[in-house]
């Protein structure tokens, strides 16, 4: 759903990078007998007979081991004993029940201990009967580095190990692109990596276009440069009014100089800290700072929650989410757990704003103030400005929510649509698309996409280094060494196919050749209820005259205008994409080393004295023993150890 094609796919199958986050529904659920629960009550009083009372996390497991169910209680043998109380249960908690073969618990120190370590377990272990977040991607920021004597301004996502100041979160890649090349226009910072500044012996294209001021070769000196950065910084902090005003007189002292030149460049830079802030479609100058505002609309039992970003008092963009649950749970219930878990990987804001009344809102408030470090307001506006603010994300929620109706309805009827052209049982759940990538065998990988009602399920793509000897470069061997590790591992990992991992239909781009090694594969391995279907560019690779190739069927093509084959098409050429992707990412790896690389004990530091003395890799093998003890900071066991790297043959 990650850094790539933020551009939504057509045919309704939404990214997970796009505006409406796509969650996957819970899987189905097994009828509930009598029986069944009367068994499961059974064993949750069983496990009553040894459970204290104190704070702590219980988890409900199925027969095979999977969790049904995690929850928290302030006191666990109370909270447990209410599952044995079947008639004051709704329906989905007694189907939970029913299911029930044994429980786990940990106790803690408090009622927060637990419900953090509680949100911290259902994004691990994806329980059917919580409500789900399915989101593990971390929002990107923007770095302002503060180990080097020139920062650099940069994008940053994931852990925050460098010294550096992070402002953000921005809703997607392409809003904080677009910023960065604004502040670079206002600013002039480099945001060039460490080993490409030290390189530098002259100015690089960012200073031809007035995007930097060319610190790597003393364009500017460090108190000016520093300059740039601390206008920067404060400008994210929420200054930019005083940025701004600074800019103007600055501009107007100029122009009064008749410097019209110097005048013209502070006109650009206020051009661009306008530009910032022009992506705005709501003020809240004066009314929050720092701030997240979350809003939840439920109708037909679906969800839809927005979060709006807010930092410096400016809106960094929003993301719409659709977590997973049962219909009959109340939207403050889909709330609470949603924020419980959105902020398990991220700190909370001081300030969030809440669209209902919260259950549990005290704990919950102080949950966030002790994984955030600082204090958090949880708060659900009444009136005002700060309820307009919410008002509006429930506006987006609503649409997004509409959207999303729109786009299963329209999915649904495609599905319905493969189904009757594959002569499938039913509309397929899950349907996996390979495909192969390579240049004259160089770099060969297999790449598969997945999709389902819900669109792309990027999480489960899957790449495949090719090893088979001999395999790379040759498209039938390849595929056979993709689909007997893809299927090999189904196999010994979920036998029964219980979990969600298996096909309903895969696509094989390729045509008959393709498609029988695939067969051979799934022969091989005992496999024979996978419907497996090739599809193959017509002639010329005329998109609109595919061909398709089923065992035992007569190739056939389907109609020009056919929804279905458009559909079909998207899939294979989001598997291209993915497939070319990520070969592209291996081969410009693979770019970037040398064979100084393979040589071991030789880290950054030496290669960077090597290069820069020798000129080359090559040159580095070619070199007498006697040269390279006369490389500064290689000694003679070192130079030893290259040498007989390079000379091992005699």
């Amino acid at each position: 759903m990650a850094d790539t094609a933020d551009t939504p796919m057509d045919l309704t199958l939404p990214e997970t990078d796009s505006t409406d986050a796509s969650i996957a529904e819970a899987a189905p659920r097994p009828r509930r007998r009598p029986a069944d629960l009367a068994r499961g009550v059974e064993v949750i009083r069983d496990h009553l007979k040894t459970l204290p009372q104190t704070p702590g996390v219980y988890r409900m497991l199925a027969g095979d081991g999977a969790v049904l169910y995690v929850g928290k209680a302030k006191n666990l043998k109370r909270r447990v004993f209410n599952y044995t109380q079947v008639n004051r249960l709704p329906v989905r908690l007694q189907r939970m029940v029913s299911e029930t073969e044994t429980m786990e618990f940990v106790t803690t120190h408090t009622e927060v201990e637990a419900l953090l370590l509680e949100s911290n377990l259902i994004k691990r272990l994806m329980p059917r009967y919580n409500v789900l977040l399915r989101d593990d991607k971390t929002f990107p920021h923007i770095m302002i580095t503060k180990d080097h004597d020139y920062p650099q301004l940069t994008k940053h996502r994931g852990a925050r190990s460098r010294d550096a100041d992070y402002f953000g979160p921005f809703a997607s890649a392409g809003a904080v692109n677009r910023t960065i090349t604004a502040l670079q226009r206002a600013f002039l910072l480099r945001n060039c990596a460490d080993t490409v500044f030290a390189s530098r012996t002259r100015p690089c294209l960012q200073y031809q276009i007035k995007r930097c001021t060319a610190p790597c070769v003393e364009r500017v000196s460090p108190a000016e440069y520093q300059a740039q950065v601390d206008q920067a910084r404060a400008f994210l902090s929420g200054k930019s009014r005083d940025i701004q005003t600074e800019f103007a007189a600055k501009m107007t002292e100029a122009a009064e100089n008749l410097d019209y030149e110097t005048a013209a460049r502070y006109r650009d830079r206020i051009r661009a800290l306008t530009a910032v802030q022009a992506h705005q479609d709501i003020n809240v100058e004066g009314v929050i700072e720092d701030a997240d505002v979350i809003a939840a609309y439920a109708e037909g039992g679906v969800t839809c929650v927005q979060v709006f970003f807010f930092r410096g008092g400016r809106n960094y963009g929003n993301r719409a989410y659709f977590p997973s649950h049962d219909k009959t749970a109340e939207t403050p219930e889909v709330l609470a757990a949603f924020i419980a878990q959105f902020y398990e990987n991220k700190a909370a804001p001081g300030l969030v704003l809440v669209s209902h009344d919260l259950p549990e809102h005290d704990l919950l408030t102080e949950a966030l103030s002790l994984r955030a470090g600082h204090r958090v307001e949880l708060a659900e506006p009444k009136r005002g400005d700060k309820r307009r603010i919410v008002e509006h994300a429930l506006t987006n929620a609503r649409e997004a929510h509409g959207r999303r109706l729109a786009e299963s309805s329209s999915q649904a009827r495609l599905l319905d649509g493969v189904a009757a052209v594959f002569g499938l049982d039913g509309p397929p759940q899950r349907i996996e698309v390979y495909d192969n990538s390579h240049v004259q065998g160089a770099h060969a990988i297999g790449a598969m996409i997945v999709a389902g009602p819900e669109g792309f399920i990027k999480n489960a793509y899957r790449k495949f280094n090719i090893k088979t000897e001999g395999a790379a470069g040759d498209d039938f061997a390849m595929m056979r060494e993709v689909m007997a590790r893809r299927f090999g591992r189904a196999v010994k990992e979920d036998p029964e196919r219980t979990q969600g991992t298996w096909p309903d239909l895969v696509l094989i781009d390729g045509g008959l050749g393709q498609l029988n090694m695939a067969l051979e594969v799934l022969a091989d391995l005992g496999i024979d209820d996978v419907t497996l279907v090739g599809i193959a560019k017509g002639p010329d690779r005329d998109a609109g005259r595919e061909r398709f190739f089923m065992p035992d069927r007569e190739p056939f093509q389907l109609e020009m205008r056919d929804p279905v084959l458009y559909f079909l098409q998207r899939l294979r050429d989001e598997a291209h994409r993915f497939a070319i992707g990520t070969h592209r990412a291996k081969r410009t790896k693979a770019l970037g080393k040398s064979m100084i690389d393979e040589i071991p004990g030789i880290g950054p530091s030496r290669k960077k004295a090597l290069l820069h003395h020798f000129g080359s890799a090559v040159a580095v093998s070619r070199a007498g023993l006697a040269d390279l003890e006369a490389v500064e900071g290689i000694s003679k066991t070192v130079a030893k150890k290259i040498y007989d790297h390079f000379h091992s043959d005699g």
